[in-house]
C-alpha cells in the first residue's frame, strides 16, 4: 500500500552553484510512503505524517546555504564560528557560521531531484512502523509570471531565518493604475535575480574588500557568529532588515520613484505568503 501528500510542506534555501553562485530555492515537498496496513486500516495517519517529515527536514536542510563540497572551488574547513566555506567558480564568496547553518552532500551540483532521493534515505533509516519505503520529491512552484530568486539572513530573527545565507525563490507582482506591470515585474525580477539582499546595518567596514570589489556581512545572533564576503555586484543594500515587510515596501517606493506612479508591490517569500506594500511618488 501506498500513502501519498502533495504538498506535505515547502522547503526553503540557498544552495552553491559553480555556474550560477549563490542561489535560493522554494521547493514544494510531496511525499510516498509504502507499507503495510495496521489493525485500524491505516498505513499512517494522515495528521501525524506532515509533522513527522517536516520536522526532519527542519532539522537538517531548511533555511541552510546547501553546499556540493566536490563541485570545482569549494573548499569546506573548520573555524572559530564553526565552519567556512571559500568558493572561487563562478565567483570568490566565503561565509562562516556555525555548523547547522550549512548542509554539506559530497556532490559537484545540487538538483533537487538528487537532494530529495538524499532525504528519502535518511528518513528510512529511522522510519516509521509498518512503513517499508520513503519517496521525497522537491518541485519549483509552476509560476507564470516574473519570479527571482535570492539569499539572505536576518541578524534580529530568533528562528532560522538569522542564518546568514538562506533563502528563497519568489514570484513578483507589481500594480500601477489598478492593473498588473508585467514588464516592471520582470525588470525588477532581472535586477534581483540570484542576489544576496543586505542590511545596511550588517555591513563590515573592511577597506581591503572593498578594494578588490567585494562586499563584508558580519553579525551576531542567538545562533552564533556570521560572517559573509561577497562581490558587491551580487548584493543589493536595503536600508532595512531584509525581512519580506521591508522588501515589498522598499521595492514599491524604488519602483515608485522610478516611474512616478503610485505602486503597488507583492513581494513573496518563497511559496504562498509574503508581503504587500503601497507607495506614492
Amino acid at each position: 500500500m501506498t500513502l501519498f501528500v502533495n504538498g506535505l510542506t515547502h522547503l526553503d534555501a540557498s544552495l552553491w552553484c559553480s555556474t550560477r553562485g549563490l542561489i535560493g530555492v522554494s521547493w514544494q515537498v510531496n511525499a510516498e510512503l509504502d507499507g503495510e496496513l495496521g489493525e485500524d486500516g491505516m498505513l499512517f495517519d494522515f495528521g501525524q505524517v506532515k509533522p513527522w517529515i517536516k520536522s526532519r527536514l527542519d532539522d537538517s536542510a531548511d533555511h541552510t546555504l546547501i553546499v556540493p563540497t566536490e563541485a570545482p572551488g569549494v573548499t569546506v574547513s573548520e573555524c572559530s564560528e564553526g565552519l567556512v566555506i571559500r568558493t572561487t567558480t563562478p565567483y570568490a564568496m566565503e561565509v562562516r557560521g556555525p555548523h547547522q547553518a550549512f548542509t554539506l552532500v559530497p556532490w559537484t551540483q545540487i538538483t533537487p531531484t538528487a537532494l530529495a532521493e538524499h532525504f528519502s534515505e535518511q528518513m528510512l533509516q529511522d522510519p516509521p512502523p509498518r512503513v517499508s519505503a520513503i519517496r521525497l520529491s522537491f518541485e519549483d512552484e509552476v509560476l507564470s509570471g516574473a519570479a527571482y530568486t535570492y539569499s539572505h539572513g536576518l541578524r534580529r530573527h530568533s528562528g532560522n531565518c538569522q542564518r546568514i545565507a538562506h533563502g528563497h525563490r519568489s514570484p513578483l507582482h507589481i500594480w500601477q493604475a489598478g492593473k498588473r506591470a508585467p514588464a516592471l515585474e520582470a525588470d525588477w525580477a532581472e535586477r534581483l535575480a540570484d542576489r544576496y539582499l543586505v542590511d545596511a546595518s550588517d555591513i563590515l567596514d573592511d577597506p581591503e574588500a572593498a578594494a578588490k570589489g567585494e562586499l563584508t556581512t558580519r553579525y551576531r545572533a542567538p545562533q552564533g557568529e556570521f560572517f559573509l564576503r561577497l562581490p558587491r555586484e551580487r548584493c543589493v543594500t536595503l536600508p532595512t532588515a531584509t525581512t519580506i515587510e521591508q522588501i515589498a515596501a522598499w521595492l514599491a517606493k524604488k519602483v515608485a520613484g522610478e516611474t512616478g506612479e503610485a505602486t503597488r508591490v507583492q513581494a513573496f517569500e518563497g511559496i504562498g505568503k509574503g508581503a504587500i506594500a503601497e507607495r506614492m511618488p
